[in-house]
């Protein structure tokens, strides 16, 4: 253990205050959520989310938004997991907002549905009237995300000015609001993706299959191995090829690539994120669409 993970004490310096967040937000808000995908770092959440609360039950529902385009093994994973730790999962579809006429499923042979998320999830938090949701977003993850706060507010349109976000000093987070706004709570602010991985070896839990190496069909589309799906049209001369790959995060399967990689554990994953030279995000082919992509999505309401 000791060669992956070294010492431990910035573990549960890590775990406290994600715990010690996670409380604020119990105590704060009426109606929180925690926002769930299935994915290692909304795993984590749900972790902490139960340390922090155990021996009683975790006092807030998770909510996934599905774009339908999920891997299969995530949503069984979910399932499993969700129903162990005994918490209300709410599912609310993006199909669902496009059979409304709330979103438009985009043009072209390879539509993605990953901003289109943002229509159902304002929907389902005014559906229910969620004052703050619980995020697993990290700030090594993508420039946009280092600029929110633990309490990120959101205004009555759900949306998020990085300019206007409220100072947060010894550990004091603001959870005031007008009708109708909310806010996005980031309890895994200081944690990079090499911490997730060790925090989850140190606690013993597990994963998707998907993380770990198998054999799949993928297709190299401008360096993104993108995985064999009905959701995917292969262009020109493209074609799909047998490889050893797993994934570094986890959503939907027309924007989320994969990696080559014979690691098959967590110990060996470690070492292998230790000499990535490229984020894990580095393989969201939604990423990849300007420089301020992310940045764009979550000023009009993304995770």
């Amino acid at each position: 253990m000791t060669n992956v993970i070294g010492n431990q004490e910035h573990l549960k310096w890590l775990e406290a205050e994600a715990i010690y967040v996670m409380r604020e937000v119990a105590a704060q808000f009426e109606h929180p959520v925690l926002l769930f995908s299935g994915g290692k770092d909304s795993i984590c959440m749900a972790r902490l989310a139960h340390k922090a609360f155990a021996p009683g039950n975790i006092p807030f529902p998770f909510l996934h938004v599905d774009t339908g385009h999920n891997f299969d093994e995530t949503l069984r994973f979910r399932d499993k997991l969700l129903l162990k730790l005994g918490v209300h999962l709410i599912v609310r579809t993006v199909q669902e907002s496009i059979d409304k006429g709330r979103a438009v499923e985009e043009a072209g042979p390879n539509p993605s549905r990953n901003g289109l998320q943002i229509v159902t999830l304002l929907d389902a938090i005014d559906e229910f009237q969620f004052d703050a949701a619980l995020g697993g977003a990290r700030r090594d993850e993508e420039k946009a995300r280092a600029k929110e706060r633990f309490f990120s507010h959101r205004d009555r349109f759900g949306q998020w000015d990085p300019k206007n976000q409220r100072p947060e000093l010894w550990n004091l987070y603001n959870g005031r609001k007008h009708g109708g706004e909310h806010f996005r709570v980031f309890p895994l602010s200081n944690w990079t993706e090499m911490d997730v991985w060790q925090y989850l070896y140190t606690e013993n839990v597990e994963l998707p299959k998907l993380y770990f190496s198998h054999r799949r069909e993928v297709v190299n589309r401008r360096g993104v191995l993108l995985a064999k799906s009905p959701y995917i049209t292969l262009l020109g001369d493209e074609k799909y090829e047998e490889k050893t790959i797993r994934f570094r995060t986890i959503g939907d399967m027309t924007c989320t690539g994969a990696v080559e990689s014979l690691a098959n554990s967590i110990p060996q994953i470690i070492q292998e994120v230790a000499a990535a030279r490229i984020t894990e995000r580095g393989g969201r082919a939604d990423d990849k669409r300007s420089e301020a992509a992310m940045e764009d999505r979550k000023k009009r309401g993304y995770f």
